[in-house]
């Protein structure tokens, strides 16, 4: 297992973080969210029974930290069930290959993310022509090469379902990534929305420092299909969440949540879409 898979050419460690790497929240008994340097990972499953899975795995050579979260949250002998990608992108799947040799367990993602996750297509380079700030502006930096999981990632269920949490159902949100997923659970109207919308302008580098709460779309430095996006958030809203985690800011729940939502689709090309760019072809026929 420990030979086969590979990260891309050109995975590194980033220079960038927050005030919030290295910490975590209870956002519910039964899930916890946790910071790793500028994206957020969650912790699905009761620490009293170490009955867990993982949602994404976190920027590049992180493994350690996060393997100790986990320690920490469920006991040294913890081994969760599987980790749930909600897309391929370098912070979300960072850490994975290693997760996956230590545990000894699967990952599983939505099949048009297969490609970037098996080494057969590269990401498309992201976009720094886009305005918001310093990290739109330092984007070419960031990893964009395809991973190789190599046999090691399935395919989601196609009924929806999620892997052990099974009140958690999938949903395909594309836009920021082709086979982007959010997760939903009904009983409590939570939402893990990945990147399809988060609650940190994620392209202001003193914003995603000090993790100052906004709603905001996608990140606009890889979001390549503009249209697909929006109607993405238009498909999260209608669920109606009472909380959200997203993959890149502070928790936001209740009105506060509702209103920010309601305004994101109401007014997606001013908050959202970026002004010029690469991939805003498509902003005139939204």
């Amino acid at each position: 297992m420990e030979t086969s898979m590979h990260y891309g050419k050109d995975y590194k460690t980033i220079p960038a973080t927050s005030v919030k790497s290295g910490e975590g929240v209870e956002v519910v008994p039964d899930v916890y969210c946790y910071t790793v340097q500028i994206v957020n990972l969650c912790f699905i499953g009761d620490s009293a029974t170490n009955e867990f899975v993982i949602v994404d795995t976190g920027t590049p050579n992180r493994s350690k930290e996060i393997i100790a979260a986990a320690e920490e949250r469920f006991g040294p002998d913890c081994r969760p069930k599987a980790i749930i990608l909600t897309h391929g992108h370098f912070d979300h799947v960072g850490s994975v290959i290693e997760l996956i040799n230590h545990w000894h367990i699967p990952a599983y993602a939505h099949p048009l993310e297969m490609p970037y996750l098996t080494g057969q297509k590269n990401y498309p380079e992201p976009d720094y022509t886009v305005e918001g700030g310093l990290v739109a502006k330092m984007s070419p930096i960031f990893p964009t090469d395809a991973i190789d999981l190599d046999g090691h990632v399935k395919l989601l269920p196609e009924d929806g379902s999620v892997p052990y949490p099974s009140a958690f159902k999938w949903i395909h949100v594309p836009g920021h990534a082709p086979g982007q997923v959010a997760l939903f659970r009904e009983k409590d109207r939570l939402l893990l929305a990945a990147d399809a919308f988060v609650t940190v302008k994620q392209e202001d580098l003193y914003k995603v420092i000090t993790q100052k709460q906004e709603i905001s779309g996608p990140p606009r430095y890889l979001t390549t299909d503009w249209k697909a996006a929006k109607n993405s958030i238009i498909k999260l809203a209608e669920l109606k969440p009472n909380i959200a985690i997203t993959g890149h800011g502070k928790p936001m729940t209740g009105d506060q949540l509702s209103e920010s939502l309601d305004r994101l689709v109401r007014d997606f090309d001013e908050i959202a879409v970026p002004k010029h760019g690469r991939y805003v072809s498509e902003r005139n026929e939204m």
